[in-house]
């Protein structure tokens, strides 16, 4: 075992760390590991090919299904949400476009704005969870928060402003959004693994999210049954690798596309990070980042261009990724 594998061993035990870590160097897995259970009742471990939640890792796919029906010509950046939302949801201003909202710069209201909710475990959804199964169920939340900015003024993280995405892309394909995503993103990607799953009938190798490190209290009654497009979508440590070898080799959409994707739109100082359209960008050098964080879920994953280096840590609890997180990428990275 390698100084990291070790290090990494060490925390896991300390914070009683419960998920998966993997460390991908060019071709070679470097780190691969599985800590805790999946299921703590009947102690079901968690495994490498166990599926997690990512909560907000779901967005990066989001924008790369919206892109590719750009690059398709069904939509472009410059076109309007309300083109295609109609009379619904009134109070977003009519200069809003896709890329306003791709890049988090639309000031459109937010359904869950996590400046202003308290705990990440507290019960906060506007509705019945059970109620929110398809992209169009969503309507009944996004509706009614008025605009905070003029479009394109700054950067504000807005998760109605992906669910809004999800709307556009599923009415102007005419696809159901979690089809579109497997057909258009997942697919040609080769992530078989990863797929919006029911959170009330998950299949066996999914994990449950754990709301502290040793409660056997679930996450069920505070996520949304179903994900959409700002987040909800399971996957494995091994698909995220998968995904960023297929993104950054042009086979979800093609390689120009992606350097639009991850030229940066906006410096977010207080994050020590920059956001392009969908993705998390490191401060100052080329690494590309997902990252997801929920009642029961916590993600983060990281790719080098340059280098080919990509770690993933994925927890099905609260906070449970963070210290694994700032580990690997002081070691690979020099800093988050």
């Amino acid at each position: 075992m390698d100084e990291l594998g070790a290090a990494i061993d060490a925390i896991a035990d300390a914070k009683r760390f419960s998920g998966v870590v993997r460390v991908h160097d060019g071709h070679h897995v470097r780190v691969a590991k599985a800590y805790g259970f999946a299921h703590r009742g009947y102690e079901i471990p968690n495994s490498a090919d166990t599926q997690f939640a990512v909560a907000s890792g779901t967005k990066g796919l989001t924008a790369l299904a919206v892109v590719s029906l750009i690059e398709a010509g069904s939509l472009a950046l410059t076109t309007t949400a309300r083109s295609v939302l109609g009379k619904d949801l009134p109070l977003i201003r009519d200069d809003v476009t896709i890329e306003h909202l791709l890049a988090h710069r639309s000031g459109i209201g937010d359904y869950f704005d996590e400046d202003n909710v308290g705990d990440i475990t507290d019960y906060a959804m506007p509705v019945p969870v059970h109620e929110l199964v398809t992209t169009e169920h969503y309507l009944r939340v996004l509706d009614g928060h008025p605009t905070n900015f003029a479009p394109d003024e700054r950067f504000s993280y807005c998760n109605s402003g992906y669910v809004v995405l999800a709307l556009i892309a599923e009415r102007t394909s005419g696809t159901p959004f979690h089809e579109l995503v497997r057909e258009r993103v997942c697919r040609p990607a080769g992530m078989l693994d990863t797929e919006f799953l029911r959170s009330d009938e998950l299949p066996g190798r999914a994990a449950l999210g754990y709301l502290t490190v040793d409660s056997p209290r679930t996450n069920v009654l505070h996520l949304p049954v179903r994900g959409s497009g700002d987040g909800g979508i399971y996957s494995t440590a091994a698909d995220t690798s998968t995904f960023w070898r297929a993104l950054f080799a042009g086979r979800i959409v093609g390689e120009d596309w992606v350097a639009e994707m991850v030229r940066p739109r906006s410096d977010v100082p207080r994050e020590r990070k920059r956001y392009g359209l969908g993705f998390w960008l490191h401060e100052s050098t080329s690494t590309v980042l997902l990252e997801g964080y929920d009642a029961g879920v916590s993600f983060r994953t990281a790719h080098d261009p340059e280098r080919q280096v990509t770690y993933t840590v994925i927890s099905n609890t609260t906070r449970g990724a963070w210290p694994l997180a700032r580990l690997i990428e002081a070691s690979l990275f020099g800093g988050g």
